[in-house]
């Protein structure tokens, strides 16, 4: 167990102390691999990996989903060991088999879903794992007064004795790198750091990251934005199939040759769409809020509609209600009170839907947990792609299942949405993130529907998967289907909206026209910050 630091990070000065100007000649990078290769059964993860990464550098690591960086990452910080090759810090052999080694080895890892305890402060976050002996009161001591030099030294304020589930993310992340470094961190891995951040809480991030190097910490960002790996790394790596296929000066490359890098081939990064056609109002919501089992209003008094051959993007930080109000559209959940209209049909606290009956009336649901709501993943590939659909008359009707049908429209998905391997016997769990988003997408978009309700529609996916999905959202909004999409990557909102309505704390803040919103008055809007009454353009 480490010791609770009482000076200076060791790590951090050793790490800052080698200057090439002054000595004459080149230090030896912060860490290097040597021909990494692992294997999972068949599967070659990582071939032949070999890597050198400067100190005090922001040291990026891209690739397609499966193309091995998060396993290379994961093998540097002990979570797998290789099969073979070999790790040296500083110039000298290290051995990893556990994340305890790594640490020791003064490596930190900050994961994209935060490893913190909600219910402790964070003092209590920082300690765990790192406290200093049995009498906690004089460990305690010691690491808050460490605790608040780290703070101060790299502008990472934030207040010790907070509870962490009641601080924003942004303020969640600073607990995550103050971990690291309270662990004499000298070299730090962020796995998609960005994912639920603002823009302005992004750029913060950023100043952080810059302080950190400027004091001799090297980073290792894993991410798939393009534009933050151009905007804050110094190097850049690119991985595919298991293999580094590139390494280049971040100066020295560019958004396009890095996507035709990741994927094999052009990459067309700019969304081509044309003007909306808005027609009729297939979805009305008016005054609809929800409250949860602990009486804590999740949805309050939200008014919008939705007219076919529209995008309609819902943004904010997660957590502010765009959840619920996927789940209260798809029929999951009942409002408590307020009403929304489909046709004919109107759904309220005292005539609720279910997701059949939303189904129904034309209604499609593409969640934003695809484990958890979209894919039952012990199902074979022809199971999930038939899941609330099985009761359809080409399917087999109400009592019996035909699976020589449900398999030939599995393999006609398949086909339609290049998912691979296009195998329906294959089980779920077995494809890799973005061909389990696009089996999904190809379930709901093929009933049909009139309205697609669409939550986080690449979270996760890489960058080819990307351009497949946002093609094909917009081809059904141009057939007149009318689209709500909920996403937390403002990028994709600004690309596909033709219409953004902001959430904060479950209100609808703000609504402006897609043409007309840029990240920075978003930014501003999620956080409640901007004027509350965005005019609607």
């Amino acid at each position: 167990m480490p010791p609770v630091p009482t000076g200076p990070d060791q790590a951090i000065e050793t790490a800052a102390a080698s200057d090439p100007v002054n000595s004459g000649q080149m230090p030896p990078p912060a860490i290097e691999l040597i021909g990494i290769n692992k294997r999972f059964g068949a599967v070659q993860a990582n071939r032949d990996v070999s890597l050198r990464i400067e100190k005090g550098r922001i040291h990026g690591i891209i690739g397609e989903n499966g193309a091995g960086k998060s396993t290379l990452m994961s093998i540097v910080y002990g979570f797998y060991e290789a099969d073979s090759g070999a790790i040296e810090i500083g110039g000298k052999p290290v051995t990893i088999r556990s994340s305890a080694d790594a640490i020791a080895a003064g490596i930190g890892m900050m994961h994209q879903h935060f490893m913190l305890v909600d219910s402790f402060t964070v003092l209590e976050n920082v300690m765990l794992g790192a406290e200093g002996g049995a009498l906690l009161k004089e460990g305690a001591g010691k690491a808050r007064a460490e605790l608040m030099r780290l703070a101060q030294e790299f502008g990472l304020s934030v207040d010790p004795d907070a509870r962490v589930g009641d601080l924003p993310v942004g303020d969640q992340q600073r607990v995550e790198i103050l971990k690291a470094l309270f662990r004499h961190c000298a070299i730090l891995i962020l796995d998609e750091p960005t994912g639920v951040l603002t823009p302005q809480e992004t750029d913060q991030l950023f100043r952080i990251l810059r302080a950190l190097t400027a004091r001799g910490v090297t980073v290792l960002l894993i991410t798939h934005k393009l534009k933050e790996v151009l905007a804050i790394t110094d190097h850049v790596t690119v991985m595919r199939a298991g293999q580094v296929v590139a390494d280049r000066r971040t100066a020295d490359t560019n958004a396009n040759d890095l996507a035709e890098l990741m994927v094999g081939r052009k990459v067309r990064l700019e969304l081509e769409k044309s003007i909306a056609n808005p027609q009729a109002a297939e979805l009305t919501v008016e005054h609809l809020s929800l409250v949860d089992d602990r009486g804590v209003k999740r949805l309050n008094d939200l008014n919008f509609s939705l007219q076919a051959g529209e995008i309609v993007g819902i943004a904010g930080v997660s957590g502010n209600g765009q959840s619920e109000l996927l789940e209260v559209l798809a029929g999951i959940r009942a409002p408590s009170s307020g009403s929304l209209r489909i046709g004919a049909a109107t759904i309220s606290a005292t005539q609720p839907g279910d997701p059949a009956t939303m189904r129904q009336l034309g209604l499609a649901h593409v969640p934003e947990d695809r484990h958890r709501l979209g894919l039952v993943t012990g199902f074979p590939a022809w199971e999930s792609a038939a899941l609330g659909y099985q009761r359809d008359a080409d399917l087999g009707g109400r009592f019996l299942l035909n699976r020589a049908a449900m398999t030939a429209r599995c393999e006609s998905m398949m086909q339609d949405f290049d998912v691979r391997p296009p195998q329906p016997q294959l089980g779920s769990s077995k494809f890799s993130g973005g061909n389990q988003q696009k089996l999904i997408l190809a379930r709901e978009m093929a009933c049909q529907p009139r309205i697609l309700i669409v939550g986080q529609p690449t979270r996760g996916v890489d960058i080819g998967a990307i351009e497949f999905i946002h093609r094909e959202i917009v081809t059904l909004r141009d057939r007149g289907v009318a689209i709500l999409l909920v996403s937390v990557e403002l990028d994709e909102i600004l690309a596909l909206a033709d219409r953004i309505l902001v959430m904060n704390q479950g209100r609808i803040v703000g609504e402006i026209a897609g043409d007309q919103a840029d990240e920075r008055q978003l930014g501003l809007m999620m956080t409640g910050s901007a004027d509350q009454q965005a005019v609607a353009s």
